[in-house]
């Protein structure tokens, strides 16, 4: 089975008025889910690179009457770059991006620059290469490396677990 969203959201700990940053949202499968979750108090920043999909994700959530979540055309790699205060964020998703960012130090400053002290990231990325499906054999970065590059950004790794037969899934703290 690949990766369930809805699954891996019921290991993090989301509660009603959170603020939460989509990093890399893509089609914004998380940040539907997580929008629902926060609740009308809460609010979700779904930061994605491409407009066309954050114009999708804007659409599908009208559709579905989610109404708090907020679309930003913003690079993840760079300092700022997602366009959110320092300090004004309480979870971070990064699913399935990982892989393919080529500034993986810069990201991991940049998620840390936005969550508050104590917020955390749920990280989802692939554990291989699959019948080609996910990234190439080259780019997988596996969790043992995530966790490393983590810590030395001053993380503490909380919680991995499985998020699908070609996923992992691990919960980051910002110490």
């Amino acid at each position: 089975m690949f990766s369930d969203p809805d699954s891996n959201l019921n290991q993090f700990d989301i509660k009603d008025g959170m603020h939460v940053a989509d990093l890399g949202a893509g089609s914004g499968f998380y940040s539907i889910l997580v929008g629902k979750r926060v609740g009308p108090s809460g609010r979700v920043y779904a930061v994605d690179v491409q407009k066309d999909l954050l114009e999708r994700l804007k659409k599908v959530a009208n559709k579905e009457h989610v109404f708090n979540i907020e679309v930003i055309w913003g690079d993840i790699e760079k300092l700022g770059g997602t366009k959110l205060r320092e300090g004004s964020i309480d979870r971070v998703i990064a699913s399935n991006v990982l892989f393919q960012v080529e500034h993986k130090k810069d990201f991991c400053i940049e998620m840390k620059r936005i969550l508050k002290p104590g917020g955390k990231v749920l990280l989802v990325d692939w554990l291989d290469s699959y019948a080609g499906m996910g990234p190439a054999a080259s780019s997988v970065f596996l969790p043992a490396q995530a966790e490393d590059l983590f810590e030395k950004e001053g993380f503490k790794l909380e919680k991995d677990f499985s998020a699908g037969d070609h996923h992992y899934g691990l919960i980051f703290v910002r110490q």
